[in-house]
């Protein structure tokens, strides 16, 4: 639905510079210093004095972008629409939830993305967020430097950022919204495999050709889920383009989340992959790797984290393109069956431009977060 743009105060957008010690020298190559968004509300430089510690101090909210985003990205103009510093304001404005402060958290790789953990083959993101980004921000701005003031958002990849930080560092976050995040990966991810196998098989040393094959030569190594070098090479084609049509952006994505949820440094390129390439069998062992991080399967080892939440907020269209709600109604029946207090909605969508249900998750966050 179109909406009139807003006049209402928009506070201030700044964008500040951080060099991570973190991030440096990180597998990829990516940078180490990194831009970082940070939305003021209104009223945050009306008589007040940070560097003497005196004006009042906000609840902080960060806001993890989905595969492909980086924190800028949110910023940005939006036609007959708002981006989310906009939607911060104007509910502010209308009194649906108070004054906070917004960080955006600039974590894009080569890859596409990264889905806010720590990776041997793509970065040590968690603690380039815990340990590094919460602390400069608590330290430079009015902040309330706590967990029970501290929460956390995103949508898909985001949302899977949010619900596994909520449940591996619940000492740095008092609440999340988890909006279509990533679970049921044997639905979410599983399915599009195939698609991406014939994708990298493009870049195969040996072309195909019509005839006999040998399969069980062919195979070697790749059963075992060792790139034999196709995957490197159309990485490298991929980061020459300028466009990647969906068959590329896709299949780069799946090697993406391989090089999150199964590293490893004595593999080529740092990672393994969970099909045979040359027979598109599943390679159970690998795929158990992918599973460990899979939130559904989290819900018993991290009970006790949950619990601790002051908000657990998670919904997802029921139209979602990637099959996202049975993930989601999963993860709630185990919540709730793991006694952890959260809200499960649905909605009439997929999994396309459906920021407007911010409007639903942050008043609610900030009501769980406020002093």
């Amino acid at each position: 639905m179109a909406r009139k743009r807003s006049s209402v105060s928009s506070g201030t957008t700044l964008v500040l510079e951080f060099d991570s010690r973190i991030l440096r020298d990180n597998p990829l190559g990516d940078p180490h210093v990194r831009k970082l968004g940070v939305w003021l509300p209104p009223g945050y430089d009306t008589g007040t004095s940070a560097a003497k510690g005196r004006g009042r101090r906000y609840p902080v909210l960060y806001d993890l972008v989905g595969y492909t985003g980086s924190g800028l990205a949110h910023l940005n103009w939006r036609p007959f629409d708002e981006n989310v510093p906009e939607r911060v304001a104007r509910l502010t404005h209308d009194r649906r939830m108070g004054p906070c402060i917004v960080v955006f958290p600039d974590c894009f790789t080569s890859m596409g993305g990264n889905q806010y953990i720590n990776s041997t083959a793509i970065g040590r993101y968690a603690d380039y967020l815990t340990h590094e980004l919460i602390p400069f921000v608590d330290r430079e701005l009015r902040t309330l430097p706590s967990r029970d003031h501290r929460g956390v958002f995103g949508k898909s990849s985001g949302g899977y950022g949010a619900i596994i930080h909520g449940m591996r560092y619940p000492e740095y976050w008092g609440a999340l919204a988890d909006h279509s995040g990533d679970a049921l990966f044997d639905f979410c991810y599983l399915t599009d495999w195939p698609r991406t196998l014939n994708e990298i098989d493009r870049y195969r040393r040996r072309g195909r050709v019509a005839g006999r094959v040998d399969i069980r030569r062919d195979e070697k190594g790749v059963d075992r889920g060792f790139d034999d070098g196709r995957a490197r090479r159309f990485l490298e084609h991929v980061w020459e383009k300028e466009k990647l049509s969906d068959s590329e952006a896709h299949a780069l994505m799946n090697l993406a989340m391989a090089a999150t949820y199964d590293p490893d440094p004595k593999a080529p390129g740092g990672f393994r992959l969970p099909f045979n390439l040359e027979t598109g069998e599943i390679i159970p062992a690998r795929w158990k790797q992918w599973q460990k991080h899979d939130p559904v399967n989290l819900v018993d080892t991290y009970k006790g984290n949950l619990r601790t939440l002051r908000c657990l907020y998670i919904d997802c269209g029921w139209r979602d393109q990637y099959h996202l709600h049975y993930g989601a109604r999963i993860l709630s029946k185990r919540l709730a069956k793991a006694g952890v207090p959260h809200i499960y909605e649905e909605f009439d969508d997929n999994h396309s431009s459906i920021d407007y249900r911010m409007d639903v998750s942050l008043p609610l966050l900030y009501r769980a977060l406020k002093p």
